[in-house]
């Protein structure tokens, strides 16, 4: 992810910038990760990223050296997903196994593990298709619960941090969105366990 366009910004010193580098290669992942499973696509996630970091960039002198900033970064990311929303017409859904169009025609959306056979390849990309579409279900305050949750991994009193909301809030909200999920997939889940093509 480069820098800002300098014209709009600050001057930062070198070790200012080389600090600012250092945060985005070590929670661009994350980042990306936590806004594509809330937005549901690509671009809006890639979006939703840039505009995280410019907004650290832009509060970089703010920012302690050395202080976690996991909390403050999905924040920002779970802030600006809700923007997103208000700003968006309801109802548009993007499908995941949809082809993205080019210039040059329709191409689907693959990345295939070298290491995996193909069998293995397919299965994985359904069941990841059928996760996120049940996913794309779920009201943004649930998804973003179980994006950070059961995709990222934190604490429920972390997410009521992020979130800035009471824990019993978090606790019933994640319930929620399992029973909701547990739903949408029970069929997927049991007819794998079956063998067939759900």
């Amino acid at each position: 992810m480069a820098r800002p366009n300098a014209s709009q910004a600050v001057s930062y010193t070198t070790e200012e910038l080389a600090r600012y580098e250092a945060i985005v290669q070590r929670y661009a992942r994350h980042v990306y990760n936590v806004a594509y499973r809330m937005a549901g696509n690509e671009a809006d996630a890639r979006d939703l990223a840039q505009e995280t970091f410019l907004r650290v960039y832009r509060a970089l002198r703010r920012v302690e050296p050395d202080a976690p900033l996991e909390s403050w970064l999905y924040r920002i990311v779970s802030n600006l997903y809700i923007d997103l929303l208000r700003k968006r017409p309801r109802g548009r859904v993007e499908s995941l196994d949809a082809p993205v169009d080019t210039p040059r025609g329709e191409l689907l959306r693959e990345m295939p593990d070298p290491g995996s056979s193909p069998e293995a390849i397919i299965e994985r990309e359904q069941l990841d298709a059928t996760i996120q579409r049940a996913l794309g279900t779920l009201s943004p305050d649930l998804r973003m619960v179980v994006v950070l949750s059961d995709v990222e991994g934190y604490s429920y009193e972390e997410i009521a941090m992020f979130l800035r909301v009471p824990l019993g809030t978090v606790k019933s909200r994640l319930h929620r969105a399992r029973q909701i999920l547990q739903q949408r997939l029970g069929r997927y889940v049991e007819a794998r366990r079956r063998g067939w093509e759900p």
